[in-house]
């Protein structure tokens, strides 16, 4: 595909233009795409579980994540409330801005206006981009922020080839590592591939730089407040690792399942591009300084295999290697017969992309659990039919964190008590008071804490169906670390 590029020789050290119309026009559409797309739906799962810990449970830190996500999405509801467009309006910059950084990394490579162009529809059409670049999550903040952090190092890396290297680039590449840690600590997975890329590849000169460790430095510092959060509950987050290895098989399809995905979530284009750009990484002598970038991808890839590890995990990485992809080789201009098959492939993959750019895609009937009005409510009517003396003494307890989300998140619209459950991040927050005699229990079944109480009922039925457990027999301070989980 990427032989249908013109050559630029670049024979000076200057780079080629920039392809600000194409890139620019590419990331707007996509950015607006998903804009529109976010006006429609239901919260996503982890969407609704950042706007309601935002909200409700604003914290340095949480037993599964940094703090940055749920911060974004509690300051845009503060300043629209219930509005799903303004809430999803930062996920849809974010998404467009990954594909504009992905079109400067392909010039800052080298590549002529039509490969940073290809590049940027690469990264806008990518299958995981396109199911989640509208949603409030982590995981759509992550792409963005790694290529904005590898941005600077990858220009360090350019200049350092041509023997003048400005090491203020380590000082942003570290602040932007410490803004990556406060959204999602895969990044520091991403460093120490880095770092194993640069000691079996080089350059090894950047680990001899006081910048680059001065930026680590500056780094640890931004990341201080969830770090310390964290070292004082023990680091829940390390145990994540097997949490995630447990849901992958009906969540990816186990580990086969999460190997294809890793690569296939780049798209029928990006695929392609994704394994042609690692191949030129190794291979290419003038891409060279840039080597370290293949070697950990491979690190990543095979590690997040062993570990059955997100394949959403590697997306962030995607752009770099979509960028060396279409670096050509100096060689005079001309047509090649290869490229009649570029425009099919880039219809596929738009038509492919925006077939799941849809929140019908992803709409609750293909999840286990109800939408989060129909939760909120049930929860509600159960609360509301108890006696006055008896609610005063009732709690919500969700079966999982997305349950507990959903019904904290529905205190606005309908009369509820306090939220709580003992998953995920919900499990660290303050368990239920000792005046609370009751629950509400919503999920699809209570035998966890049902030995708990006394009288157990049933009023709705579902998916997240809704008991009242009545007569608590045993102290929350008590019940609650034999039922906290992750």
């Amino acid at each position: 595909m990427t032989a249908t590029l013109t050559a630029e020789p670049v024979t000076d050290g200057r780079l080629p233009a920039f392809a600000r119309w194409p890139v620019l026009l590419v990331a707007g559409l996509t950015a607006l795409a998903h804009a529109i797309a976010g006006a429609f739906g239901d919260y996503w799962i982890d969407e609704v579980y950042m706007l309601a810990i935002g909200e409700h449970h604003p914290s340095f830190g949480y037993a599964d994540q940094p703090p940055l996500a749920p911060l974004i999405a509690a300051a845009m509801d503060g300043i629209a409330p219930g509005s799903m467009i303004a809430l999803r309006l930062p996920a849809a910059l974010a998404t467009g801005g990954a594909v504009l950084l992905t079109g400067l990394l392909a010039r800052e490579l080298g590549a002529p206006r039509r490969g940073q162009a290809l590049a940027a529809f690469a990264a806008a059409t990518g299958l995981w981009t396109a199911m989640i670049g509208h949603f409030v999550a982590p995981y759509t903040f992550e792409p963005v922020l790694w290529l904005a952090m590898l941005l600077p190092l990858v220009r360090w890396l350019r200049q350092h080839a041509r023997g003048a290297a400005n090491d203020r680039l380590l000082l942003v590449f570290g602040a932007l590592l410490g803004i990556n840690l406060l959204m999602k600590f895969q990044v520091a997975l991403l460093c120490l591939a880095l770092l194993i890329g640069a000691l079996a590849v080089g350059p090894r000169a950047v680990l001899a730089r006081p910048k680059l460790w001065l930026g680590a430095g500056i780094a640890l510092v931004l990341a201080s407040p969830t770090l310390i959060w964290q070292a004082l509950h023990g680091w829940p987050q390390l145990r994540m690792a097997s949490v995630v290895a447990r849901e992958a098989e009906f969540l990816f399809g186990g580990r086969t399942g999460s190997t294809i995905m890793m690569v296939g979530f780049a798209g029928i284009l990006g695929s392609g591009l994704v394994l042609v750009g690692t191949y030129r990484l190794l291979t290419r002598p003038d891409l060279r300084p840039h080597r370290l970038f293949a070697v950990a991808a491979l690190v990543l890839f095979v590690f997040f295999v062993i570990s059955v590890a997100r394949p959403y995990y590697v997306v962030g990485l995607y752009g770099v290697l979509l960028a060396a992809a279409v670096v050509p080789r100096n060689r005079p201009a001309g047509p090649s017969r290869w490229g009649w098959a570029v425009w099919p492939v880039c219809a596929l993959s738009l038509a492919a992309a925006g077939a799941l750019l849809n929140p019908a895609a992803l709409s609750s009937e293909e999840m286990p659990i109800p939408v989060s009005e129909k939760v909120a409510r049930d929860a509600s009517r159960a609360y509301t039919a108890l006696p006055p003396a008896q609610r005063e003494r009732t709690a919500v307890l969700g079966e999982s964190y997305i349950l507990a989300a959903m019904v904290e998140v529905g205190q606005d619209a309908h009369e509820l008590p306090a939220v709580h459950s003992p998953h995920r991040g919900y499990g660290y927050f303050p368990r239920p008071g000792e005046d609370v005699d009751n629950v509400v229990f919503v999920g699809r079944d209570p035998a966890a804490v049902r030995g708990y109480f006394d009288e157990a009922e049933q009023v709705s039925r579902g998916d997240a169906s809704v008991w009242v457990l009545t007569g608590r027999h045993e102290s929350w301070a008590t019940i609650w670390p034999r039922i906290r989980h992750l």
